[in-house]
C-alpha cells in the first residue's frame, strides 16, 4: 500500500505534519512499515478541503487529529485485513 499525504501550503496550514506523525506512530504501532509505504506529495487538488492524503489511487479530504482513528482503520487497517 502507498500512503501519500499532503503537505502543500493549505494542508500544512491545517495540520498535516500532525498527521504524518500520527501516521507514522499508527503504522509502527501495527507493526505496518514494512507493508506501506509513506511517503508526501505536494499538492492533492483538494486544498478547500482540509488534509487530504492518497491511500493507493483514492485520496480522502478533510482528515483532522479528530478523526484520523477512523480514517485509518477504515482505509489502513480494514484494506489489509486486520
Amino acid at each position: 500500500m502507498n500512503i501519500s499525504v499532503c503537505v502543500g501550503s493549505s494542508c500544512h496550514l491545517r495540520g498535516s505534519y500532525n498527521i504524518i506523525e500520527l501516521m507514522k506512530s499508527n503504522l509502527a504501532r501495527y507493526g505496518l512499515t514494512d507493508r506501506v509505504n509513506l511517503g508526501a506529495a505536494f499538492c492533492l487538488g483538494k486544498c478547500t478541503e482540509g488534509v487530504s492524503i492518497r491511500f493507493d489511487d483514492e485520496i480522502v479530504s478533510g482528515v483532522s487529529t479528530d478523526n484520523f482513528d477512523q480514517v485509518f482503520r477504515q482505509h489502513v487497517l480494514e484494506p489489509l485485513g486486520l
